[in-house]
C-alpha cells in the first residue's frame, strides 16, 4: 500500500553527455557543443544549453544543426565513457539512498519516505547533490517534492546546476503557471491537441473535467489530469543490477560446430536485443553462457556501453564466446543474457549512427510488432541450427 505523504527525490545530471566532454577538454566551457553523427547524415544526441539557444535539438539531422550554429564544436561522443560515468552517479547514490530507482543513463528517483524523522530531506538531498559534484565533477539538479511527476518538474525548473523544494501545501501553486510541455507525458503529439483545445497552461489543464479527459484521450487522459493536479502514485522502484532478459538453448545432440553455434548466437541476440528496444531498455552487462556434454557450466560477462542495438551486441557476443569456449569439448547448451538494464532509447546511440540505421531498426521493429517477430531476421537467421528458445 502506498503512503499518502510521500517525498520523492528526482536528480538529473545536466546536459549529461556535453558536461562529460567538458570534464575531458575543460576549454568547451562556455562553448556551444553538440554531440551526434559526425556525417551530414548523422543525428544530434545532445547538445549544450549554448547550442539550444540557437534552436538546435535532441535528435535533429547533424546537417541541420551545423546550419543553425556553425560556430559549435561538434564532438562524436563516446558512450563507453559516458556509460562509466553514469555508473559512477549511481554507485554514489547506492551508498546513500534506502530505495532509489535509475530512471535513465542521467536520472534516478530516489524514495526518502520517513527519514524526515531523522535528517532534514532538504539538507540531506543537498549533501547528496554535493557529493556527487564533488565526487564525478558534474552538474546535476534535483526537485524534492510529494511524487515522481512534481519532483521531476521541480528538478527541470532547476535547471541548470540547481535544486529545488515543493512541499506538499505549495504543489497546486508551483504547478499552475507552468506550461503543460511541463508534464512528463506530453510529447510531440499530445501537445498540440491540448493547445487545439485552448490548454496552455498546467492550471488549465488541472480546471478540465476528468471525464472529459478521458473521452478525449482515453486512459492517457486520466493520468495527464492527475499529473496537472499534482496525483501520481507511481512508486519508485528499486534499481536492481539483477534486472536481465535473457534466452538460451540446448541442442538434440552435442556439437563443436562453431560456426553453427555462433549462427545461434546471433539469433539470440537479435531475439533479446529486441525485446529491449520492445519495453525501451538498454543493456549495459553481456554474458554468454555454455554447458559442456559433462554439465560443467561456465559464463563470461563484460561491461559495454549502454545500448539495445543487435550490430553492437552481436561482435561483442561473439568475442566471448570465443574467449570462453577453450575446452573443446561438445557442448550440450549455450545461452546469452543482458543485464545491468535501464530504460531510455536507443536516441543515446545516435552519434553511433546515421539516421538510416535509427530508421532502418525503427522499421524493422515496427513489422516485428505487426507481423510477429520472426518476420524479419538477418541473413544468418536462414542457415540451419537451432531456434533460440
Amino acid at each position: 500500500m502506498l503512503k499518502a505523504n510521500r517525498n520523492i527525490v528526482h536528480f538529473d545530471l545536466d546536459t549529461f553527455f556535453v558536461s562529460v566532454e567538458r570534464l575531458q577538454n575543460p576549454a568547451l566551457q562556455g562553448k556551444p557543443v553538440i554531440i551526434g553523427g559526425m556525417s551530414d547524415r548523422g543525428v544530434v544526441a545532445s547538445c549544450s544549453y549554448e547550442a539550444r539557444r540557437f534552436g538546435v535539438s535532441s535528435a535533429m539531422p547533424m546537417k541541420m544543426a551545423r546550419m543553425m550554429c556553425r560556430d559549435a564544436v561538434f564532438i562524436r561522443g563516446d558512450m563507453e565513457l559516458y556509460s562509466r560515468y553514469s555508473h559512477l552517479v549511481t554507485d554514489i547514490i547506492a551508498e546513500k539512498a534506502p530505495l532509489y530507482e535509475k530512471a535513465s543513463i542521467d536520472e534516478h528517483y530516489l524514495d526518502v519516505t520517513g527519514m524526515d524523522r531523522f535528517f532534514g530531506l532538504q539538507k540531506w538531498t543537498h549533501e547528496l547533490r554535493t557529493a556527487i559534484m564533488k565526487n564525478t565533477g558534474l552538474p546535476i539538479s534535483s526537485g524534492l517534492s510529494v511524487n515522481k511527476t512534481v519532483s521531476k518538474i521541480a528538478t527541470g525548473e532547476a535547471k541548470p546546476n540547481g535544486e529545488l523544494q515543493v512541499p506538499e501545501d505549495h504543489v497546486k501553486p508551483f504547478l499552475a503557471p507552468l506550461s503543460i510541455r511541463k508534464i512528463p507525458g506530453i510529447g510531440e503529439k499530445t501537445y498540440p491537441l491540448l493547445r487545439s483545445m485552448g490548454v496552455a497552461t498546467i492550471d488549465t489543464l488541472s480546471r478540465i473535467p476528468m471525464e472529459m479527459m478521458e473521452r478525449v484521450m482515453g486512459k492517457n487522459g486520466i493520468i495527464l489530469w492527475e499529473r496537472a493536479n499534482g496525483i501520481d502514485t507511481t512508486p519508485v522502484r528499486q534499481y536492481s543490477e539483477s534486472k536481465s532478459v535473457s534466452t538460451e538453448t540446448t541442442f538434440e545432440q552435442d556439437t563443436i560446430d562453431i560456426i553453427r553455434m555462433k549462427e545461434i548466437l546471433v539469433k539470440m541476440v537479435e531475439k533479446i536485443a529486441y525485446e529491449l528496444r520492445e519495453h525501451q531498455k538498454l543493456t549495459a552487462c553481456v554474458t554468454v553462457k555454455i554447458r559442456y556434454s559433462n554439465f560443467d557450466t561456465h559464463t563470461i560477462q563484460q561491461q559495454v556501453p549502454y545500448t539495445a542495438f543487435d550490430h553492437v551486441l552481436i561482435p561483442i557476443v561473439k568475442e566471448l564466446f570465443d574467449k570462453l569456449y577453450q575446452r573443446r569439448m561438445l557442448i550440450r547448451l549455450i545461452g546469452v543474457r543482458f543485464s545491468k538494464l535501464v530504460p531510455g532509447s536507443q536516441q543515446i546511440d545516435l552519434f553511433e549512427d546515421s539516421l538510416e540505421m535509427i530508421n532502418l531498426y525503427q522499421a524493422m521493429d515496427r513489422i516485428r510488432m505487426k507481423y510477429g517477430r520472426k518476420i524479419v531476421r538477418r541473413g544468418v537467421a536462414f542457415t540451419n541450427g537451432e531456434v533460440a528458445k
